[in-house]
C-alpha cells in the first residue's frame, strides 16, 4: 500500500492491519497554552507512542529541540518497538506543527514509510471517527532500530551564509511577517528580528487553511509558485526548526523536492550579532 506523506482521517481506515504506529508528536509553540501530556493520556490513538520533540534531540545543545544524533533516535524506536518496517503516522492534538517535524526528523534519519495526519486528532473528531474503529496497531517488534541518515535534507548555518549569493538557492521563512520584518519582538531573548538577505517569508499559516489543515495540492501549487522558487533548491527556516518543516510538506504536498530545513533557524541566527539580517 503506498501512501502519500501527508494523509486525511478517512485513509486512517483503510490502514493495513497490525502495520503501522501512531505517534503523538503534539508541540506548543512560544505563547501557546495547553497541556500536551494530559491530552495525550485522554486522547491517544489506539497503541500510540508519545513523541516528545524537546526531549528527542540534541540535550547539549542550547538551541531548543535541536535534531538528535541518530544513536539516540535509534535507541527511542527500538525501546518503543518500532524496527524499519514498521509504517508510523504522527499527529497532533490539532493541527499537525509537531507530526511535521518528527515526520522530517524520521525522513531525515531514512524512515520510508512515514505520514502525518492531516488536521490531526481534531480531523477525526470531526469526521466522527472513533479511535477504536482504526486498525490494530504494528505488534512491538524486537529488532533493533537501524538509522539511514540523509543529512543533504539538513542545513546548518555554514549551508545558509552559502546560500545567500546562490541564485540557485532560495529560503523560505515560516515566521509571521511582523517577526521577518522586525515589526514584532522575537519572542525568545536576545535574538534580533529580520531575516536573512534574500529569503522568500511564506508565514506557516499561508499553507493551511482555516482550520489547520492543509491547503489543496493545487492551491499550494499557486502560493509557492508566488514565491518564485522555480527550480531553486528550497532551504526552509522559521523559529526554532518547527514550523520550517510544515513548509518542508508543504513542498512535499505540492510536488517539490522537500529541500533543506535549516535546524538552528532564527534561534541561531538571530542570537549570532556576526550574521547579517535586513528588516526591509
Amino acid at each position: 500500500m503506498t501512501l502519500k506523506p501527508l494523509i486525511d482521517a478517512q485513509t486512517l481506515l483503510t490502514l493495513p492491519a497490525r502495520r503501522y504506529r501512531f505517534l503523538d508528536a503534539s508541540i506548543l509553540l512560544p505563547g501557546q497554552e495547553g497541556d500536551p501530556e494530559a491530552d495525550f493520556k485522554e486522547l491517544a490513538l489506539p497503541g500510540a507512542i508519545r513523541f516528545r520533540i524537546n526531549e528527542i534531540c540534541d540535550q547539549g545543545n542550547t538551541l531548543p529541540h535541536m535534531v538528535p544524533g541518530p544513536a539516540l533516535f535509534a535507541d527511542f524506536m527500538t525501546a518503543h518497538g518500532i524496527d524499519r518496517e514498521t509504517g508510523l503516522v504522527f499527529y497532533d492534538r490539532a493541527g499537525s506543527i509537531g507530526a511535521c517535524r518528527a515526520h522530517w526528523m524520521a525522513d531525515l534519519f531514512g524512515h520510508d514509510c512515514a505520514h502525518v495526519l492531516d488536521g490531526g486528532l481534531a480531523a477525526l473528531q470531526q469526521a466522527g471517527i472513533a479511535p477504536d474503529a482504526l486498525p490494530e496497531p504494528a505488534p512491538h517488534s524486537d529488532t533493533a532500530y537501524r538509522t539511514r541518515a540523509r543529512y543533504a535534507r539538513l542545513a546548518g548555518k555554514g549551508d545558509v551564509l552559502a546560500a545567500l549569493g546562490d541564485p540557485d538557492r532560495v529560503i523560505l521563512d515560516a515566521r509571521s511577517a511582523g517577526r521577518f520584518h522586525a515589526r514584532v519582538a522575537e519572542p525568545r531573548p536576545n535574538t534580533r528580528g529580520g531575516h536573512m538577505r534574500g529569503a522568500v517569508n511564506l508565514p506557516y499559516g499561508d499553507v493551511l487553511d482555516a482550520e489547520g489543515y492543509f491547503l489543496q495540492p493545487e492551491a499550494l501549487v499557486v502560493r509557492l509558485a508566488a514565491c518564485a522558487i522555480g527550480a531553486r533548491q528550497v532551504i526552509t527556516s522559521c523559529g526554532s526548526g518547527l514550523t520550517a518543516a510544515t513548509l518542508t510538506m508543504a513542498l512535499r504536498v505540492a510536488g517539490h523536492a522537500p529541500g533543506q530545513l535549516y535546524d538552528g533557524s532564527w534561534a541561531e541566527w538571530g542570537s549570532d550579532p556576526t550574521l547579517p539580517i535586513e528588516t526591509s
